[in-house]
């Protein structure tokens, strides 16, 4: 019974650039909350960074989470998205 009340998580996926400080943050803050998530690199995806450009994010991170577009590594609203209590 606890399994089917257990909340299933939203697909996460996250355009990150080899050299983004930034990722790498948002990457160990998934991490650390037990996040799964996908990792999809838009120096080598062009299509994937077309993409983040069409949904108004020039630059990475790019969170996406579910049907929404999260610009740039923005825990408050990464957390509303995904159902989690912020702590700031």
């Amino acid at each position: 019974m606890a399994e089917t009340q257990k909340k299933r998580q939203k697909n996460v996926v996250l355009f990150t650039s080899p050299s983004c400080i930034w990722c790498t943050r948002t990457k160990n803050y998934f991490k650390k909350q037990g996040i799964k998530f996908k990792t999809i690199d838009v120096s080598k995806d062009k299509r994937a960074a077309r993409d983040c450009i069409s949904n108004g994010c020039r630059g990475v991170p790019v969170v996406l989470i579910g049907t929404q577009w999260i610009c740039g590594f923005d825990q408050k609203k990464i957390d509303r998205a995904l159902g989690l209590k912020s702590k700031s």
